[in-house]
């Protein structure tokens, strides 16, 4: 290790036993992996020497202490459980600020949601794109487990179907279900001002009660703006009206917010603007300060980081901004416990930054709202380009130019359009017949149907895996990916047998600690050679041991 310039130490004196300093860039590299003890680096004979015990005084002439020696660099202990906001932590029961986020159709499956929250963490089932009786089967899977552990499930938005969302709140206030990750929203809601009003009320003393808790993932400020502020009163009236909350939950509403956790989402996989993190977030948190100010709400509002989050340098880089979590998603997707198939993994793990694109989006098709999907291996964000392409300039299929329309039915429906209409209608005789009247009174509404189901299977398709589709598979994905491909490349978690929700999560947020470490060590002076600061994954005893813990309770 090089010694700097003792001349331009700082940071006082070094009292020890001069037995427990050990020079060399192994030591360092030792000394700095062990995050949950001080780190001391001080000159000895012409080196840097680590220990990691000792004495440090400031501001006391050498003179008075002769046996100090000059300290170049100081590292108090930084446990991944320290990261983050205490708040967050307490109020979601959690250990880590970490968030495990919602992957729609069940990929953040019920296993994947269980290890997140035994692990002192929060897993989101993905309750988007399922039926109201598949996501009461995940509930009642979750809260039949035998371990108590913080879970909660996704709420999107549905602009196509207002009553399956109003139908899916209806069933997580039956359900109990005290923690929803509303994403895809551009606006407020009624269904999502009413979960949020629901049950709110007023203890004894005065304080305000809200049982169900909003995370909010958002990309737009003026959509962060309407979540960081009370109610709107035309839905509250609403609501009253229909009898669903009252006028004393209308009222008290007025002293919360929509929500309380706001996951910035930066460039993510699914539901993104491509917002780069970096403004993102420090914008966020100007908006939190000026609806604190504004408000004057008591509880605390807190901004978290999502889309990107794949690696312990975006973590560090996250918490080091302000976040008061990080949230991720795409590398989840190539886990274990995600509700998919060995495919759609092995196509992922194979991906690189680059290797995504934007397509239409199945759920809000006519709006021309797009996602971030994998295009290395699928033809998916072509072909659905096309398709609205072909909405947007025709107001029937059938005015569609026949060489057109034979490709569409050639390889993507794979059917006549008649057919394909069959097959859909069918879908949303139980689900939603509004849309059928519709579409036999306009036949462009028609064609978006016909198109949307082709956008909507296809994540199914690659979901199951089903062979004779896989050049058609919609796979929710953003450079996220690719970034932690690089990173565990050569590694153990290089395959995806590997890949456990856990054990990836610990590794980015160790990294990050020990990342965290680094930096205060270079802001003060001390320069690190390169070997130390390359960061690697490692098994879950390694980081759990060098964390001073046994296991990960």
């Amino acid at each position: 290790m090089n010694n700097p310039d003792i001349d331009t130490v700082r940071q006082g004196f070094w009292t020890g036993d001069l037995k427990d300093l050990h020079t060399g860039d192994d030591a360092l590299k030792e000394a700095l992996s062990h995050v949950a003890q001080p780190l001391f680096v001080v000159s000895y004979n012409g080196e840097a020497a680590v220990s990691h015990t000792g004495t440090m005084a400031w501001g006391v002439p050498q003179s008075v202490l002769r046996s100090g020696m000059p300290l170049i660099g100081f590292a108090p202990p930084l446990l991944p459980s320290d990261l983050g906001d205490t708040t967050f932590k307490r109020d979601l029961g959690l250990k880590y600020a970490y968030i495990v986020g919602a992957m729609a159709n069940g990929i953040t499956s019920v296993e994947m949601v269980a290890a997140a929250g035994q692990s002192g963490m929060v897993g989101f089932f993905g309750a988007g794109g399922l039926s109201l009786d598949q996501i009461s089967v995940a509930i009642d899977r979750l809260q039949s487990m035998q371990s108590n552990f913080p879970f909660g499930f996704n709420l999107i938005h549905s602009p196509s179907d207002m009553r399956l969302e109003m139908e899916t709140v209806a069933l997580y206030l039956q359900k109990s279900i005290r923690l929803v990750s509303a994403s895809a929203y551009l606006g407020l809601t009624l269904p999502l001002v009413y979960y949020r009003v629901k049950g709110i009320h007023q203890t004894s003393d005065g304080k305000i009660v809200c049982p169900n808790h909003v995370v909010a993932k958002i990309s737009r400020m003026e959509v962060a703006a309407k979540f960081f502020a009370p109610p709107p009163q035309n839905l509250l009236s609403q609501l009253i009206q229909q009898g669903k909350i009252s006028d004393q939950e209308a009222h008290l509403s007025q002293y919360i917010p929509v929500a309380q956790d706001i996951s910035a989402e930066a460039d993510s996989g699914g539901h993104t603007d491509n917002r780069p993190a970096l403004t993102l977030l420090p914008t966020f948190l100007s908006i939190r300060n000026e609806a604190v100010k504004r408000y004057g709400f008591s509880m605390p509002l807190r901004v978290g980081l999502g889309g990107g989050i794949a690696t312990p340098e975006a973590v560090c880089a996250a918490f080091s901004m302000g976040a008061a979590y990080v949230l991720t998603g795409s590398i989840n997707q190539a886990a274990v416990e995600a509700d998919t198939s060995q495919t759609v993994r092995e196509m992922l793990i194979e991906a690189q930054q680059a290797d995504v694109t934007m397509a239409p989006s199945a759920d809000m098709f006519e709006l021309g709202a797009k996602v971030q999907v994998l295009k290395r291996g699928t033809m998916f964000a072509m072909r659905a380009a096309k398709l609205y392409e072909l909405y947007r300039t025709y107001k029937s299929y059938e005015q569609i130019p026949e060489n057109a329309r034979t490709a569409i039915e050639r390889d993507m429906l794979r059917s006549t359009f008649e057919i394909a209409w069959g097959l859909t209608r069918q879908y949303f005789e139980t689900r939603d017949p509004g849309q059928i009247e519709r579409a036999e009174r306009d036949p462009k509404h028609k064609m978006a149907l016909v198109f949307r189901s082709y956008l909507g299977q296809a994540s199914l398709w690659a979901k199951t895996g089903l062979p004779d589709r896989k050049i058609d598979y919609q796979i929710w994905c953003g450079p996220a990916m690719g970034a932690f491909n690089a990173w565990v490349r050569d590694s153990f978690l290089e395959t995806a047998d590997q890949r456990r929700t856990q054990v990836m999560a610990m590794n980015l947020l160790y990294g990050a600690a020990r990342l965290m470490r680094i930096q205060w060590l270079c802001n003060q002076g001390f320069p690190l050679p390169p070997a130390v600061l390359m960061s690697y994954p490692l098994p879950a005893e390694n980081i759990y041991k060098f964390c001073g813990l046994r296991t990960s309770a």
